[in-house]
């Protein structure tokens, strides 16, 4: 590969594509020579880091050829595997470009769609996800969990998408700037971006089949991915109010401890039944200590959540913009 010699050394970087590798060395080269062409033709400064994440084949020493021959390819070395949030997560704090567009390694996506996606961002969206209508994977380890997934997550979420699971996306850099990602949840970027008040679509990609090496994904992810929408679900509607979700639980138990305490009552003065024959004293205490203990986490979480915001300096609420407003008057 040879440095692009249209590109400019001062031109500030328009793209970045973010590719986490692992133990990918047979299509490294390839897939970086059709990115290069892609790149070249659109005539945008950009940049492509390449995160190496723990390969334990000759991966990196292809990257470091690769990085060493033409400047606008990066690496990224993690010491051990860390897994593909984290490298999408690396890739993103180390990124200059204004368009973030992150894609698979193992040539299944198609670099020939970046125009496509970029022609779809243009009309006025911030995040453009890549849907693989055609997909090319075997149907019942792969396909159809994924078609189960993606619709459970797009109910949840209440942000409908298609293919969840397709790396190839294009994010406006200031939807997702201030994004921290954990476990699986790269692919729940298009949720935050959502909350972050991001308009969202989508658009159908070509998914080649996969020639070399073997898939990383396994059944096992599903319950992964299931667990982690149960933390994005939380985050997104009690991040801020804790105390609902917890109070809310513990007020139920509360009515239940409640319920329980009268009928065992009634049992005992009215049909002459031994508190000591029933369960409901039982359910009674239980549930009244249940009640009491998940109010008072929510206490806690409350007070948690404050020390956040207020040791981070971060804000409630995030503004677009603002117009004839000067900046807010500092404390002395």
């Amino acid at each position: 590969m040879t440095p692009d010699p249209t590109m400019s050394a001062t031109a500030p970087i328009q793209i970045s594509v973010l590719i986490p590798v692992y133990n990918e060395e047979e299509n490294i080269l390839p897939l970086c020579q059709d990115l290069k062409t892609v790149m070249t033709s659109m005539a945008l400064p950009y940049e492509v880091i390449l995160i190496d994440d723990g390969s334990q084949d000759q991966s990196a020493e292809r990257l470091r050829q690769i990085a060493l021959s033409d400047p606008a390819f990066k690496v990224i070395r993690f010491r051990r595997n860390f897994g593909q949030t984290a490298a999408i997560m690396a890739g993103i704090e180390h990124a200059q470009g204004a368009i973030l567009i992150p894609m698979d390694s193992d040539r299944q996506n198609d670099p020939h769609d970046i125009p496509r996606l970029l022609e779809k961002l243009q009309q006025g969206y911030d995040v453009v996800s890549g849907w693989r209508k055609h997909r090319q994977d075997n149907p019942y380890i792969r396909t159809w969990p994924s078609r189960m997934a993606n619709w459970l997550i797009s109910n949840i979420s209440g942000v409908h998408l298609h293919d969840y699971g397709c790396t190839i996306k294009a994010y406006r850099r200031e939807v997702i700037e201030g994004v921290r990602l954990y476990g699986e949840m790269h692919r729940f970027i298009p949720i935050y971006a959502h909350w972050m008040g991001a308009s969202v679509t989508e658009i159908e990609v070509t998914h080649h089949p996969r020639t070399s090496g073997i898939s990383k994904y396994g059944l096992n992810r599903i319950f992964k991915v299931i667990l982690d929408l149960i933390v994005v679900q939380f985050l997104g509607q009690y991040f801020v109010k804790p105390i609902y979700l917890f109070g809310s639980f513990g007020l139920v138990a509360l009515l239940l401890s409640a319920v329980s305490g009268c009928w065992a009552l009634y049992l005992k003065f009215f049909t002459d039944t031994s508190l000591i024959s029933t369960p409901l004293p039982l359910i009674a205490v239980m549930c009244l200590m249940t009640g009491i203990i998940a109010i008072l986490l929510g206490l806690v979480a409350e007070m948690v959540v404050r020390t956040y915001f207020e040791s981070q300096g971060r804000s409630i609420y995030l503004m677009r913009e603002t117009i004839n407003l000067s900046s807010p008057p500092t404390e002395d």
